[in-house]
């Protein structure tokens, strides 16, 4: 059977670390479109725990990251054939089903991997994450709830839980949650660009580019930072440093497109205010990645 391989940026964003919950807001009028995101699925389900077979699920996960999706499969079929109970290879097959998109055979593996250890995390992150792609929102809330319980203070599983509380219609429900897990986690970027996009949709582009601003300003800063930071730019009716940002990747019918978008949104957002929910595509598509605009003024001056 001929291997499956899965680009990387797809890889890192639907790979396994603990991300939290994608928030993925299509700019749906546009043939060619960035995706806005709330981060989560930047680094994927958390890696597996006490395997049976330390060796052989070590190379599954390195299969998995590296987009091997046929070779990590058959290693995790392995470790759950020897052991039916392991949570390291349940998990890890409902990985790679997430991966290739088939996100409800892979909450039933997160599920069984759940019922073997409660307390296992990963498992529960993976549920959550199905949750949000099958737009259950409040079953994503309450998984992560459980996983704040079980992981006190965790970033990740607080950008998931605010996240779910947007895309759920609870914007200020989600900024709490943000802002008081940025105490704890003073200058987490997946905090802070969750919080940023929450406020830019809930009709605050303004707090919300500032928010963005602080963290686009460092060269490692994630890309969906300076993607959301191009939408608050827009909102906002700057669109020459929107259009700054999307060019570096993006060609120029494409960046008009989205721009257009933001014009409409930005028209919207005068009249009422916007439902993360009601923008969001069933699933999120893949993304461009802008880079930061080049000029200092831009990246580092606060929005009065």
């Amino acid at each position: 059977m001929k291997t499956t391989r899965i680009p990387l940026t797809g890889k890192r964003r639907l790979g396994l670390a603990a991300g939290c919950a994608t928030l993925a807001i299509a700019l749906g009028a546009c043939t060619t479109t960035t995706t806005t995101r709330q981060s989560f699925d930047t680094h994927g389900v958390m890696r597996n725990s006490s395997p049976s077979s330390m060796s052989e699920l070590r190379i599954a996960d390195t299969a998995l990251e590296s987009g091997n999706v046929e070779l990590a499969t058959s290693l995790y079929e392995k470790a759950v054939q020897a052991d039916p109970h392991s949570v390291a290879g349940l998990t890890g097959l409902g990985n790679t089903l997430y991966m290739v998109g088939d996100f409800t055979r892979a909450g039933v593996f997160y599920d069984r991997a759940s019922k073997a250890d409660a307390k296992a995390t990963a498992p529960l992150i993976g549920l959550a994450r199905v949750a949000m792609r099958q737009r259950r929102f409040d079953d994503a809330i309450a998984t992560y709830q459980r996983l704040l319980v079980l992981t006190p203070d965790e970033p990740l599983a607080s950008a998931g839980l605010g996240a779910a509380l947007d895309m759920n219609g609870d914007h200020k429900g989600a900024q709490r949650v943000l802002r008081q897990a940025l105490r704890k986690n003073v200058g987490d970027p997946l905090l802070s660009v969750n919080l940023g996009l929450s406020l830019t949709l809930s009709g605050n582009p303004r707090e919300g580019a500032n928010v963005l601003l602080d963290v686009t300003r460092f060269p490692a800063a994630p890309p969906q930072a300076r993607q959301d930071l191009a939408l608050a730019y827009g909102l906002l009716g700057n669109r020459e440093a929107a259009a700054e940002i999307l060019s570096r990747d993006l060609p120029k019918a494409s960046v008009e497109d989205n721009l257009r978008y933001y014009d409409i949104q930005r028209e919207l957002m005068s009249q009422r205010a916007p439902s993360i929910s009601s923008v969001l595509p069933a699933s999120s598509s893949s993304s461009a990645r802008p880079a930061a605009i080049p000029t200092a003024q831009v990246q580092t001056t606060r929005l009065k």
